[in-house]
């Protein structure tokens, strides 16, 4: 602690510093599996990389103390070695534990414990004037709640406090072969009224066949079952297995016509690593690459999370793809999905049901602010992950597409990826009046504004494109294929960071439990 309190207090001092000559500033946090641009080479930059320790255990409290940079393959392993386990756990090795706080993240128990920032305690923050805090949902909580959903705009997060749980050794998936969304939307709303599932989400392969994933912690092996491993080179991609599982159970069955595997627990949380769900498979699509167990297991150091972002950021190909997770009400997820359909054609789709409401008083804060309201809703989350134009406008006329549909259903787009909304837009659907109201308060001022840090500048874009010849005929070379994708390829090569530290993104200090 002697050591985090020291990294805190010299975060804290630059940040005075900026504060007292009002100058803005922006954070580096390290590698990001989000799809926004890196700042590290800018200026006025506060480097919080090194925030990314494991601090206390607390066994009987079944709670953790990390730093925000400790990545959830990093975050899983110190408790495991307690037999625990975290309430909600992001699919993607490398994300961030501040990153999960601070933008929004679910996964497939949030149907049970809500957002991952709904699993967390308090937080440990240096606001933009340099003060260091504490905020939970019963000291400051109008701070706990706006941090949030904030990207980081309130202040910088310096540590939180995560709950666990028992672990169990393996997850019993079983698996339910679905014939259409109506069927789906309405089995997955009963699963979630009953509560009595550890882990559920499903994988849409076409609008008349859908796979639900049912999850249950357990210790027992079945006699003569091999467990499912998902993480080793000649191991299927998770999305590949269940497609195979698909095609061996019937429709619509009754509920002994089912397959149940037993996958380890890690296994199971980072089972969309390898492949980033199935979006590595364009990767294959790109290069012309035959798309087999083959060519899967001799390049599988390139087809995992933290390795593809990093390609994906040098490449700058995200700028031609689809990369959005959605929330929309259950009553227009088949309308919505019916719509995406039509406008994208892009399967697999990913469905994961959240549990938005926030079940504590004095929550309703922040951009999210409708979350903290009695009564808040739950919604189906819905990841969309594919190749649009390769023309730029068009492939931004699509995005807005999708989030002006958004804005007339009453759906909500996650932040992690790219935005094209409007100032107005952005402000219709989220609280602009409690979140300016927070920044004046805890003197955010000259942190960047939210809506600045998750959206795209299209304007300054299309102005750089155009300043010179020499942009121009830049602009014609990455036009050229296969340029981009050579050149993700080329800096994942030379990316040591990435391919032998792989399997953690940070220094594992373990504290024992007193």
């Amino acid at each position: 602690m002697d050591a985090h309190d020291a990294a805190v207090a010299s975060v804290a001092a630059r940040i005075e510093e900026f504060y007292h000559d009002k100058i803005p500033f922006r954070v580096y946090h390290g590698s990001t599996n989000s799809t926004h641009k890196s700042i590290r080479t800018q200026h006025n930059v506060v480097d919080t990389s090194g925030l990314n320790h494991v601090l206390a255990v607390d066994v009987s409290k079944k709670t953790i103390v990390v730093e925000p940079n400790v990545p959830m393959d990093t975050l899983v392993e110190a408790t495991l070695e307690y037999n625990l386990v975290p309430l909600v756990v992001m699919e993607f090795p490398g994300i961030t534990c501040g990153g999960g706080f601070s933008g929004t993240s679910g996964e497939s128990s949030s149907f049970r414990y809500g957002l991952f920032d709904a699993t967390v305690n308090w937080i440990e923050i240096v606001l933009a004037n340099g003060k260091i805090t504490r905020a939970s949902k019963t000291h400051q909580p109008d701070l706990f709640w706006g941090a949030a959903s904030a990207f980081g705009t309130l202040g910088i997060i310096t540590s939180l406090e995560i709950n666990l749980k028992e672990a169990k050794r393996y997850v019993a998936l079983t698996y339910y072969h679905l014939s259409n969304i109506s069927r789906t939307v309405s089995f997955l709303q009963d699963r979630v009224h009953k509560n009595a599932d550890d882990y559920l989400d499903a994988i849409t392969y076409a609008k008349d066949s859908t796979i639900v994933c049912i999850g249950r912690l357990t210790d027992d092996l079945p006699k003569n079952i091999q467990p499912r491993q998902l993480r080793r080179a000649r191991d299927p991609w998770f999305f590949v297995h269940v497609d195979r599982v698909r095609k061996r159970i019937p429709e619509d069955g009754d509920p002994s016509s089912t397959l149940t595997d037993y996958i380890p627990l890690t296994d199971y949380l980072f089972r969309y690593d390898r492949g980033a769900f199935w979006t590595g498979k364009y990767a294959y699509k790109y290069f012309i690459t035959p798309f087999n167990r083959i060519t899967r297991f001799i390049l599988d150091p390139f087809m995992q999370t933290r390795v593809m972002y990093r390609a994906m950021h040098k490449s700058g190909m995200v700028d031609y793809y689809m990369i959005q997770d959605v929330a929309v009400p259950y009553n227009e997820a088949e309308d919505f999905v019916a719509w995406l359909e039509t406008q994208f054609g892009l399967y697999p789709l990913w469905l994961c049901p959240l549990r938005t409401s926030r079940e504590s008083s004095n929550s309703a804060h922040g951009i999210l602010s409708e979350f903290g309201h009695p009564g808040a809703p739950p919604m189906l989350n819905i990841g969309i992950w594919g190749p649009l134009s390769f023309n730029r406008k068009q492939a931004i006329a699509q995005n807005r597409k999708l989030e002006q549909h958004l804005t007339d259903i009453g759906g909500k787009k996650w932040m992690y990826a790219q935005g094209y909304y409007t100032p107005a837009e952005f402000w219709k659907v989220h609280d602009l009046n409690s979140y300016s109201s927070l920044r004046s308060k805890y003197h955010a001022e000259y942190l960047p504004n939210v809506y600045d840090k998750v959206n795209v500048n299209v304007a300054a874009e299309e102005a750089t494109s155009k300043a010179s010849l020499t942009a121009i005929l830049l602009t014609l070379f990455w036009s050229i294929w296969p340029i981009r994708g050579l050149y993700g390829v080329f800096w994942t090569l030379f990316a040591q960071d990435y391919l032998l530290n792989r399997t953690s993104g940070a220094v594992l200090q373990r504290v024992k439990s007193q």
